[in-house]
C-alpha cells in the first residue's frame, strides 16, 4: 500500500506530497515492526537481535522522531527515495518469509531478490536517513523539543540535537558493520541454495 500511494503521488503531485499520502499506513509499518524484536528475543524468527534492533530502532527513530516531530522535513525529496527503499525491501522480505513459513520453501528467485537488492536498498535507504537527519538537524536546534533544561527536580538535561548528532555519528560505524553481515548472509544463502 505504502509503495503505491508513493509512486502514484510523486506521478500525479510530486515528491512534496509524499509524506502526507503514506503518513498512516508508514506510521503503522514501521511501528508494528518492533514485534520483530520480540520475536527475535523469544526465537521465533532465527535473525539475531544485534542486527534486529539497530534496523527497526534507526526506522522509529526516523518515522517519528525526525518525520512525525518536523513537519520542515516531510517534503523534501529524500522521503521519496527512504519510503521506496524500506517498502521494497519490505515488500520483498515479507514475502519471503511468508512463503517460506505457508509453503516450507521459496522460490529460488525470490531468495535472489532477498538477499541481493539490499546491495543497491540498503544505501539508498541509509543515505535518505542520513539525509533526513541532517536536514532536521537546524529545525531539532530551533524547537528545542525533546529537550530537558536544568535546573529540573531530577537534576538532568537533555538536548535532543546533539543526540541526533550522535545518531549520526553511530551510521559512521553501523553502517558498515550492517552492509558486512547482509553481504555474510547473503553469501551463506546463495551458497546454500546453490547445493540444494
Amino acid at each position: 500500500q505504502v509503495l503505491y500511494l508513493v509512486v502514484k503521488t510523486v506521478r500525479e503531485s510530486g515528491h512534496q506530497h509524499v509524506y502526507s499520502a503514506v503518513e498512516r499506513p508508514f506510521q503503522l509499518a514501521q511501528t508494528a515492526a518492533i514485534l520483530e524484536i520480540f520475536h527475535s528475543l523469544v526465537g521465533l524468527v532465527r535473525s539475531p537481535v544485534s542486527a534486529t534492533l539497530p534496523q527497526i530502532a534507526s526506522r522509529l527513530y526516523l518515522t517519528w522522531f525526525i518525520l512525525w516531530s518536523f513537519p520542515q522535513t516531510q517534503t523534501h525529496i529524500l522521503v521519496t527515495s527512504l519510503v521506496i527503499s524500506w517498502s521494497i525491501t519490505e515488500i520483498i522480505r515479507y514475502s519471503f518469509f511468508g512463503l517460506k513459513e505457508a509453503l516450507g520453501f521459496a522460490p529460488s528467485w525470490l531468495l535472489w531478490l532477498r538477499y541481493s537488492t539490499f546491495l543497491l536498498l540498503y544505501p539508498t535507504g541509509i543515505t535518505s536517513e542520513v539525509g533526513l537527519i541532517y536536514v532536521a538537524l537546524p529545525f531539532i536546534k530551533e524547537s528545542e523539543k525533546y529537550c530537558i533544561r536544568m535546573p529540573n527536580k531530577w537534576n538532568f538535561s537533555f538536548d535532543f540535537f546533539y543526540a541526533a548528532i550522535l545518531a549520526l555519528g553511530i551510521y559512521v560505524p553501523g553502517s558498515p558493520h550492517m552492509y558486512g553481515y547482509m553481504l555474510g548472509q547473503r553469501k551463506k544463502a546463495l551458497s546454500k541454495s546453490k547445493k540444494e
